[in-house]
Formats: structure tokens, sequence, C-alpha cells
């Protein structure tokens, strides 16, 4: 049998499958997305198997494009989504066989998208935080909120929580619904610095509506950690520009992207604050290149934009959970296959 005919044959036996977002939350499993992460965080990747992400911009929106390759994966995949006038969006998680180059399935990217966020927090928390149980202060009370407390109370004891979110009614139902569960205690706070105050780590999770920046310098006292995983472009902020003038050490999951398209780094820049010399990857990190800078540092940020890396990662592993329970819908169709 040729490449020709075997491709052929695979396509015929092998149709994509589609996994729900349903899915997805069902068969989430955090410590085995947080190892699976950290495993792949631990090998060294490029620019070559993880190239920039793009984004087109139209007259009344924007379409982002994010493609990976890890390495040890059974496969490579892209994710695309797209905010148009009416503010609304899907995201959509291709997964393309590395062996074959076939497409194998279609994951609904919103919930890997929290999901892979948060354990790529978490993963690296429990690289940059003390060890033992946390102090955490939540800034935010929606589903990314949710996942980060999830997730990190997969890997550590979470003493205490305090949860500010402007809408009383959505912090107070946070607590109640999700607090108890995870933390021996909980309290929903009137104040982001009521939130931040006496905490190891201080989670913004929520950008404000009109982009004003929710964590200052005044909050952070030396050792307290900052995740910041809300402003991913240009027109977003999160975080002040004194908070990136008072890091020591900034850790980001993709350097160049962190540094040169987010609100939060591209103010700091115009405020003339030199950032890029305190920053290094979650890769270097998770591989062991900056443990002296770790230890002698008293302000860390984490600052996250997310990629495909994670995406594919946290895909794959949805994909297979929901192929082997049975919840993958497979499509009634096949795709056009041909030999490169």
């Amino acid at each position: 049998m040729n490449n020709a005919e075997l491709i052929e044959r695979m396509a015929d036996d092998a149709r994509p499958l589609f996994v729900s977002a349903e899915a997805v939350r069902t068969q989430s499993d955090w410590p085995l997305a947080i190892a699976k992460l950290r495993h792949a965080y631990s090998s060294p990747h490029s620019h070559r198997e993880v190239p920039p992400r793009t984004i087109a911009r139209g007259a009344h929106g924007w379409l982002r494009t994010m493609s990976a390759i890890p390495n040890d994966s059974r496969f490579m995949g892209a994710k695309i989504f797209g905010i148009g006038t009416r503010r609304m969006v899907n995201y959509l998680i291709v997964l393309i066989e590395q062996d074959s180059g076939l497409i194998a399935g279609f994951v609904d990217g919103g919930a890997v998208t929290a999901i892979r966020t948060a354990a790529t927090s978490a993963l690296a928390i429990d690289r940059l935080s003390r060890a033992g149980s946390l102090r955490v202060g939540m800034l935010g009370s929606g589903e990314e909120a949710r996942a980060h407390l999830a997730a990190l109370a997969a890997i550590r004891p979470i003493d205490s929580l305090s949860v500010y979110s402007p809408t009383p009614a959505r912090r107070n139902a946070f607590v109640s619904q999700h607090g108890a569960q995870h933390a021996s205690s909980a309290i929903a706070v009137d104040t982001r610095e009521a939130a931040a105050r006496d905490c190891d780590v201080l989670i913004a999770a929520a950008r404000s509506h009109d982009e004003t920046p929710i964590v200052t310098s005044d909050m952070l006292e030396p050792g307290k950690l900052v995740v910041s995983i809300g402003s991913t472009m240009p027109e977003q902020r999160e975080i002040d520009v004194s908070v990136v003038a008072g890091a020591d050490l900034i850790v980001c999951d993709a350097v160049e992207e962190v540094a040169n398209e987010t609100g939060d780094m591209l103010a700091a820049r115009d405020a003339g604050i030199e950032f890029l010399p305190k920053m290094i990857s979650l890769n270097g990190l998770m591989a062991g290149d900056h443990d002296s800078l770790v230890a002698q540092s008293r302000h860390i940020l984490f600052k996250s934009v997310g990629s495909a890396f994670q995406d594919i990662v946290i895909a794959e592993l949805a994909y297979q959970e929901a192929s082997r329970t049975g919840m993958a819908v497979q499509f009634p169709f096949e795709f056009h296959t041909k030999y490169a």
C-alpha cells in the first residue's frame, strides 16, 4: 500500500470528532491538567513550535489565530476566535495528527481556555510561591476566578480566601458556592485593597469595564505574588504601571507577546519603565534556568496572555478523555484527503 492509499484508508476509518464544552468540563481533571502542562513546559520550545499569534483587524472587530506543535504530543493544532459588532465569541480548537497530518477533531475552545489559563497559573504559583498552604486574594467572581480557585486548590491547601468583585451579590455567591468548597476560610470583601490584604497570592481574574487597572503597587507587600491574566491586547488594562515598576521579576508564558502586545506593558513602556531585563519565560522557569532569580526576588509578577501551546496540551487531554468515555461526537462527513 502506497502513502496515498494509506492516507485514504486512515481518512475512511477515522472521521473527525467534536468535543463540546460540556464534555470538556465534565472530563476536566485539575491535577492531571497541571501535570500535563508541567511536563510540557519542562521541555524547551521555541518560536518554531509556538509562533506568535496573529490578529486580523477590521472596521468593526478582530480575528485571532494561535498555533502550536507541542513536543511529545499526538496533536498539533490551532485556536481561532473573533469579536464582531455584537461582541459575541466562540472559540474553536482544531487538532491535527502530527503523524498523518489529518484533522482528528474539533474542540470547543471556550471551556479549554478557562482550564488551560487556570492550570498554567496554578503551575506558576506552585513554582513561585512559598511552600505549604496559601492565603489567596481573588479579584473577580466569574468563570476565570472559579477555574483559578479550583486549579490552585487541586495542588495546594488554601487556608483563607478573600474575594472582591464590583457586584456584592456575585462575590457573596462566589464565596458561598466555591469558597467553602476549596478554602478553609472564605469571605467576600468590599474593596480590592481588602482582598489583597494579608494574602500570599493575589489573582487578578477580571478587568474593570472601563479598563482602569485593578491592581496597584500600594496593595502589595514584599513576598506577595501577583497573577495577572486579563490584559492580553493593547487596549486592555489590568495592573497599574507602578506594579510593573516595583516588580523585580516578571514571569511570562509568552515574553514577547506580553512585552509588546498587552496594554499593561505598553503603558509601562510609555511611562519610561524598563522592564525587559526583569522578564523571564515560564518555559525557562520550569526548566530550572532561573532558580537563583526566584530565590532572591521579593516582588514577583506572573503575567499570562495564554498560548496555543497550552490550548493544544489541554485540548488533547479533553479529546482523549471524551473519546474514552463516549462523550466525543463523530462528524457525519469526511474531509477530502490528498497526499502532500
